[in-house]
């Protein structure tokens, strides 16, 4: 008898150890490729950057049009790029032989964040870069991106996977363009969203009616979208160019606000798709964690079965947020056309969607952390514009990559791991 009450705790005690051995040493490893990599930033930055550069980079602070003017920020390169360096090396060694424990992830991003600043000052050796004209150019640009992302946390967090991202803002940018120069942005913008909620319906009905491998409706929703869009472009704008001519909405400068310096032409100088971004990070944030509809569908996409138990109706609340999704994917559509060149292109969203799926993933599938990373996002697009502006020996195809090889940096992992919902794309059948 006491041989049966003693065995479970020598048992569970081993069990644990070994845990905690294979975490330290899964730590361990992940902080020497983390030191790795900060040390060949640091390498580029004195073997590519530094020889034979020289000079003062300068960078603008104010665009013409603000009425406080900032003196432009004067950065000599040489001094800049060894002091950069330096940091870098010391990050990454110490990182590869300490470790910086749970703080490892934020090191890797101010390392990254270095490594830009660099590349920055580099680029800009001997010429003029205006900061605030990117700032401006990166709120704007992470805005497909934020709600492609809050699209995909929409229904994600109800328990259904949402590839079908880039066709929904693909059909909204169709739509947007078309019933825009027909009837008038608003309306257009409107068309759009509605296009989105009826894409996402027909997601709905499949994986959750009929219970379809929701990775493969994504992939089948954006291959339907690419090639219908396609086809009405070539029969129905080619020949009618007048359908291909919408409104672009806007900048709305806010009072006051706008004056700011800085961040007023970043924030508060924006189109009103930008400022519904806005509205709606902070909207979806406040529905998903607090309020009763938040609250039932995070039970619903970690444990259908308990909230089915509870008397919370599974398939009702996926196909509110699926839906949901859906429109806030067609409203993100419309930047693409009414908010910026007021025309259509065969595949005009170019992958963005999958874009904000790498940030839904990085921001740990909260509207806020999402936001954040198409921050990030933006900001490397913007940047590769601006690079493809100065002389710089570097193919403007490989800065064209920029955006897609920090989507891939996220998906690996290597910023961080971040938990989906438990029940996230499993189909749920009521017993």
């Amino acid at each position: 008898m006491s041989s049966t009450f003693e065995k479970p705790p020598v048992e569970s005690y081993e069990s644990t150890e070994k845990r905690t051995k294979a975490l330290n040493a899964s730590q361990i490893r992940r902080a020497r490729v983390t030191g790795i990599v900060m040390l060949l930033l640091a390498a580029v930055v004195v073997v590519l950057f530094l020889p034979n550069v020289e000079g003062i980079a300068t960078f603008g602070l104010s665009l013409p049009a603000e009425t406080i003017q900032l003196p432009p920020l004067e950065v000599p390169v040489e001094p800049a790029l060894w002091m950069l360096a330096l940091a870098l090396g010391f990050l990454g060694a110490s990182q590869f032989y300490r470790g910086f424990q749970h703080k490892s992830t934020m090191i890797l991003g101010i390392s990254f964040g270095l490594f830009t600043v660099a590349m920055m000052v580099w680029a800009t050796a001997g010429q003029e870069f205006n900061l605030e004209s990117m700032l401006v150019a990166t709120v704007s640009r992470c805005t497909p991106i934020a709600l492609g992302a809050l699209s995909g946390i929409l229904c994600e967090r109800s328990g259904v996977v949402n590839i079908g991202i880039e066709g929904m803002l693909l059909g909204g940018a169709f739509t947007g363009v078309v019933m825009g120069s027909l009837l008038g942005g608003w309306v257009g913008l409107l068309s759009a969203t509605i296009v989105g909620g009826i894409l996402a319906l027909l997601l709905a009905v499949l994986a959750i009616n009929f219970r379809v491998d929701q990775i493969i409706i994504g992939v089948v929703l954006n291959i339907l979208v690419l090639g219908l869009t396609s086809f009405l472009t070539s029969q129905l704008l080619v020949e009618n160019p007048e359908w291909n001519d919408a409104p672009i909405f806007p900048s709305i400068p806010i009072p006051i606000l706008s004056d700011i310096p800085i961040i007023g032409q970043m924030f508060f100088n924006q189109t009103i798709i930008v400022y519904g971004m806005f509205v709606l990070v902070g909207l979806v944030t406040f529905l998903l964690f607090r309020t009763r509809w938040g609250l039932r569908t995070r039970s619903v996409g970690e444990n259908p079965r308990a909230a089915d138990s509870l008397g919370i109706s599974v398939a009702k609340v996926r196909y509110i947020s699926v839906i949901f999704g859906g429109m806030v994917g067609g409203f993100a559509g419309a930047w693409f056309t009414l908010g910026t060149v007021g025309r259509f292109d065969e595949n005009i969203t170019a992958g963005t969607g999958f874009i904000g799926l790498a940030a839904m993933i990085f921001g740990a599938w909260n509207p806020i952390g999402a936001f954040g990373a198409a921050l990030i996002f933006g900001f490397s697009e913007s940047l590769e514009q601006k690079f493809a502006l100065l002389d710089i020996p570097i193919p403007t195809e490989f800065l064209a990559m920029a955006p897609y090889l920090v989507t891939i940096v996220v998906v690996a992992g290597l910023v961080g791991r971040a938990r989906p919902p438990a029940a996230d794309g499993q189909p749920y059948e009521k017993q």
